[in-house]
């Protein structure tokens, strides 16, 4: 079958570029289209440079040819990416933190999803990988990790950096952490509006003397909200990390967390999704898995949404009993757990590389009112 230039462009017609309102033909993201026999060249430019972005578009085209044209076309996509050059005047960009390589944040679309014990595990093992590595707390309505790091009744010292007084991390297993709750007490209920709760972040992040880090974990609270919105105002994240059970519940929202990260306005890096509680084996029968919340809901969603699927963690008791005695459990020697956690971390490190290769490093947002209605711009 010879096919047809036209045929092409009708099916283009049906779908639109990353962050364009137009089809891709009207919006002029389609530059050229060539046909041989069986073979199709598609040139494209879009204006989204973030690495998801070009692999949904590439995927998007190639799906819509074979269902709408010729199954068997061999399609060929040449991706260029125009992003604009012109920085707005008006544009604030987050202060990076002086001395750190690389901010990992790590979100879920619910609570209970095993979000702070993923951090945990992955700082953990970062650090036994020979990372120098920080996790900031930004769970501020539920701060847990000072527990999962046996730092309850820990307090941050103080500490004079080139004349200025900072607040100097508390540090466990090799992992430097700060943490609302490391200023309240373990009863004392957090009741603060968003402004409150974003300058107790501020100073937890530009009043803390950090020192030299590989990777900053930022643990976000469940949800898409302000908390986020602050943080990504504040910092230049690399990337974020969606950790979700593998229900269709949880899936639903995690789907809506790498929505967040991805809009134009946004455009922060999604590294991948991590399956938790992907299955469960008692410890009386250790080669039987079974799978209580479904099975790879989080693998297909990544796959769904052309992101990378960076691993699965069972659903293990002693999981739990670590993370509530403050010893993570990947600091487990020689066992299943330790070897699961360090195929996940060697996941995250190999996306955060991949990233950093293949993007620009990202910007703050900033964050404006309007009308009673929160805009978010670049």
């Amino acid at each position: 079958m010879k096919l047809n230039k036209q045929d092409i462009l009708k099916a283009l017609e049906t779908i639109s570029a990353p962050g364009e309102g137009k089809n891709m033909v009207e919006s002029g993201a389609v530059t050229n289209v060539v046909t041989f026999a069986d073979e199709v060249i598609v040139d494209i430019t879009i204006s989204n440079p973030t690495l998801q972005a070009r692999k949904k578009t590439e995927v998007e085209i190639m799906k819509t040819i074979h269902e709408k044209v010729h199954q068997k076309a061999q399609v060929k996509v040449n991706l260029k990416v125009d992003a604009p050059t012109t920085t707005p005047t008006n544009e604030i960009k987050g202060k990076p933190i002086p001395g750190i390589q690389n901010i990992v944040a790590v979100a879920s679309g619910k609570g209970g999803v095993g979000k702070s014990t993923v951090t945990a595990n992955l700082a953990v093992t970062l650090a036994k990988m020979g990372f120098k590595v920080g996790i900031l707390d930004a769970d501020i309505y539920g701060p847990s990790i000072p527990i999962m790091f046996d730092m309850e009744m820990e307090r941050p010292l103080a500490v004079t950096i080139e004349g200025k007084s900072k607040m100097k991390p508390v540090e466990n297993y090799g992992v430097k952490v700060l943490s609302i709750g490391f200023f309240t007490k373990p009863d004392q209920a957090v009741v603060w509006r968003g402004p409150m709760a974003a300058k107790a972040l501020n100073q937890m992040i530009f009043d803390a003397h950090w020192g030299a880090l590989d990777f900053m974990l930022i643990d976000l609270p469940p949800g898409t909200g302000d908390i986020h919105l602050s943080i990504m105002q504040s910092l230049p994240i690399t990337g974020a990390v969606i950790v979700s059970t593998p229900q269709n519940v949880a899936l639903a929202d995690a789907k809506k967390g790498v929505a967040m990260f991805q809009q134009e306005s946004i455009n922060v890096p999604v590294l991948g999704i991590i399956e938790n509680m992907a299955y469960f084996t008692p410890n009386e029968l250790p080669d039987n898995k079974y799978y209580i919340f479904g099975k790879q809901g989080a693998k297909n969603l990544a796959e769904d949404l052309v992101v990378p699927f960076l691993g699965e963690l069972p659903l293990v008791q002693s999981i739990r009993e670590a993370g509530d005695v403050g010893r993570p459990a990947a600091l487990q020697t020689a066992g299943p757990l330790e070897q699961a956690f360090e195929k996940l971390t060697q996941n995250v490190v190999q996306e955060v590389v991949k990233r950093n290769d293949d993007l620009p490093p990202t910007e703050a947002i900033k964050i404006t009112t309007m009308a009673g209605c929160s805009a978010v711009k670049k």
